[in-house]
């Protein structure tokens, strides 16, 4: 194990932060060496390492998980008008995704156990002018859309998947990504169950998308952005800088090494604080199907949470709130709609400091003060 900075304070007073195993540093100075940092062999590499963990074809590793998001709708056809059901209870770069293609949210309720979509929700905001349905796999926790399936295909709706928090979770007996339901994508940012310091990537559900989205990562250029042997090259159409480069595929090549142990302390972490948080009077554990899902964040719903949250700061511990639901967001006024569900878990949500540097102690310390906080 190695830290980039060694922490002079407890654990649990950061919310999140990366975990590094060893080989990242090596890795970055070996691709400053080569002179060569852009979209490369190392990105490649990352990219069948993807496909292999997950068992697929082809994985197509990107610059961010909202770039993977934007690039999906689009190949997924989504433009200007079309309508996308997404959850309010989000990150703000799920909608921003949406209206980077010229597309409008509209927003849907969660199921107030898990925070993520249910095929009822689903099926309660569909109007005419839906195309696309977004689910965000709040906390690492897959969804199941089976049930309704046949009737999205039926209006020809697709299903691109926010799976930023759950790179390695499961779908029943499958990875997340790993079967042709919908298109998936991830991210790796820095606190990212797997990190690349900044990055993305999503799997395609057939070669065309593939290869559309690797056009649009690299300007719409029909070749590599890497183009000193070529005389010239050929844009195809609409494209973005958002290729992923060397230097962060190599952190996650490094990382992806270690997913195994990555995944059982995740799962620890987690089951330590339901335990110490069971029957806890005011404290509501946000479910995220532990048995089957790598963790990406705890989160909790506590009652007089703006309260809860300033006296566990002044306690020194790194309590956060993901999210502030999009729907009462300035930017999205347009789109509001009465979600009093959302709107409650808004109120009450607050996420424990979570990650790999934490040990049980650490968890149970957290559960401790905010045990005491409550009373």
């Amino acid at each position: 194990m190695s830290e980039l900075n060694p922490m002079a304070t407890a654990p649990y007073a950061q919310n999140a932060r990366p975990f590094l195993y060893g080989g990242e540093l090596e890795g970055i100075a070996e691709v400053l060496a080569s002179g060569q940092y852009g979209h490369g062999d190392v990105t490649e590499q990352f990219e069948r390492a993807l496909a292999d963990f997950l068992g697929v074809d082809d994985v197509v590793a990107v610059a961010s998980g909202t770039a993977a998001l934007h690039i999906a709708l689009a190949v997924a056809g989504i433009g200007p008008g079309d309508e996308v059901i997404v959850p309010s209870m989000t990150f703000c770069a799920t909608v921003q995704a949406i209206r980077a293609c010229g597309a409008h949210p509209r927003f849907a309720e969660v199921d107030p156990a898990t925070l993520c979509l249910r095929p009822r929700d689903v099926m309660d905001a569909l109007t005419p002018r839906t195309r696309a349905v977004l689910p965000v796999l709040y906390g690492g926790r897959a969804v199941d859309f089976s049930d309704i399936r046949e009737a999205l295909e039926e209006r020809e709706i697709v299903v691109v998947e926010d799976a930023a928090h759950a790179f390695g979770s499961y779908r029943g007996t499958a990875r997340v990504g790993s079967t042709r339901d919908a298109l998936t994508c991830f991210s790796f940012g820095p606190i990212k169950t797997l990190t690349c310091g900044q990055g993305g990537a999503l799997v395609p559900q057939n070669p065309g998308q593939a290869r559309r989205a690797r056009h649009m990562r690299l300007l719409g250029m029909a070749e590599s952005a890497e183009r000193a042997h070529n005389i010239t090259y050929h844009v195809e159409g609409f494209g973005l800088r958002a290729h992923l480069s060397q230097i962060n595929a190599v952190i996650g090549l490094a990382q992806i090494k270690h997913f195994p142990a990555l995944e059982a302390q995740r799962k620890e972490l987690w089951r330590a604080y339901a335990e110490a948080l069971d029957d806890a009077t005011g404290v509501l554990l946000v479910d995220v199907d532990v048995d089957r899902s790598v963790p990406t964040l705890c989160a909790v719903r506590v009652p007089d949470r703006d309260q809860v949250f300033t006296a566990l700061r002044d306690r020194g511990i790194g309590v956060g709130t993901h999210y502030p639901p999009n729907h009462l967001q300035a930017a999205f006024r347009r789109w509001r709609r009465p979600l009093l569900i959302t709107e409650q878990i808004g109120n009450e949500i607050l996420t424990l400091p979570f990650h790999q540097l934490m040990t049980t102690d650490d968890v149970r310390f957290v559960a401790k003060a905010v045990r005491e906080v409550l009373r």
